[in-house]
């Protein structure tokens, strides 16, 4: 057991956000890019579906103001599924909607990537290209928003 503040445990913390990291781009990626993106990999484990696909609903909770009381907003379709691959690491997904297809395969690749030797072809033939997307549709989406942008200003009259 890692004592807190150790290198064990740094390393640790460490893994962990990269793999939410890692899950966040994959949930968040469309299904075509995703697949796309797969196929040019040439892997293919061995998989046991260990639970799921299952799909339901999961409730939202807001907070007012950000950070104030909690609300309740509504419920979304989710899926979700766990896997393991040849190797014995064990991948697991939640994505939004009911896409049990991408909710597999979203798993088997975070299996994949908790494997040595393939973490890096994951992160630079699957992750990387899913960021580079994302990050130029938000950039499409921010000239969109800034060319519809409206400047109010008030005029002062000189009678004060």
């Amino acid at each position: 057991m890692a004592l807190a503040g150790t290198t064990e445990d740094a390393t640790e913390t460490a893994d962990v956000a990269a793999r939410k990291r890692r899950l966040s781009v994959l949930a968040k990626a469309p299904s075509r890019e995703l697949l796309g993106l797969w196929k040019q990999t040439g892997l293919d484990p061995a998989v046991d579906v260990l639970r799921g696909p299952e799909s339901g609903l999961v409730a939202l909770q807001g907070q007012i103001g950000g950070s104030g009381q909690p609300f309740h907003v509504g419920e979304m379709s989710a899926t979700r599924v766990t896997v393991r691959i040849e190797g014995g690491q064990v991948g697991h997904a939640m994505i939004s909607g009911r896409d049990s297809r991408k909710a597999q395969l979203v798993a088997v690749i975070d299996a994949l990537a908790q494997d040595p030797a393939h973490s890096e072809m994951i992160e630079r033939d699957i992750i990387a290209p899913l960021e580079k997307l994302a990050g130029e549709a938000d950039a499409r989406l921010r000239e969109e928003t800034a060319a519809t942008r409206v400047n109010f200003f008030t005029m002062v009259r000189g009678e004060d």
